[in-house]
């Protein structure tokens, strides 16, 4: 697993640090989640680690695993298959957790996002980018940036920042808080 992590934070490097000529191609760390293959920008990843060392927080809602220590900072880390309205991701060997930031207000948040295991980086042309489907798809349609085709098959593309959104996530910390502490109460 270590090595997998090693090889993705060096390939995480060299994708920041290239070129894109024309800026028509975007380059993306795939992943995936339940079987399906999801995108986010390469710009908005910043490390790749194991899964491990998780504090869990109490009263939080099922998507917010619990939170580590990145070199001193928490970070909260997101369980994307429970965000998207699923049950929560079993750990298995693979599982890892990557670290985005995210811009909310003109301040910049780390958040870790726990996958089923990371693929690749990939680059993407604008052309090969279809719109996200308005229906039948298996997340909310505003989590979808695009879907990128790719060797015939599409992959997710996620707009990272509403999938992450400190504002909306906040929301359903206090609902979840809200009806445990009514349910408590009664």
């Amino acid at each position: 697993m270590s090595n997998l992590v090693k090889a993705s934070n060096s390939a995480v490097s060299a994708a920041k640090g290239s070129k894109t000529g024309g800026g028509d191609t975007h380059q993306y760390l795939t992943f995936t989640l339940g079987g399906e293959m999801f995108a986010v920008g390469i710009l908005n990843v910043k490390e790749i680690i194991e899964f491990g060392n998780l504090t869990e927080i109490p009263m939080m809602p099922s998507f917010i695993r619990g939170v580590i220590n990145l070199r001193g900072a928490v970070v909260p880390v997101v369980d994307l298959a429970a965000r998207f309205g699923g049950t929560a991701s079993e750990v298995q060997r693979r599982t890892c957790i990557v670290i985005v930031e995210v811009t909310q207000e003109d301040a910049k948040h780390d958040i870790g996002i726990m996958v089923d295991a990371v693929s690749e980086v990939l680059e993407i042309q604008d052309g090969e980018i279809e719109p996200p489907p308005s229906f039948g798809a298996k997340i909310r349609a505003d989590f979808i940036a695009g879907m990128g085709k790719v060797n015939q098959k599409f992959v997710i593309i996620l707009e990272i920042q509403k999938v992450l959104s400190v504002d909306e996530m906040a929301v359903l910390a206090n609902v979840g808080q809200g009806s445990a502490e009514t349910a408590a109460a009664t």
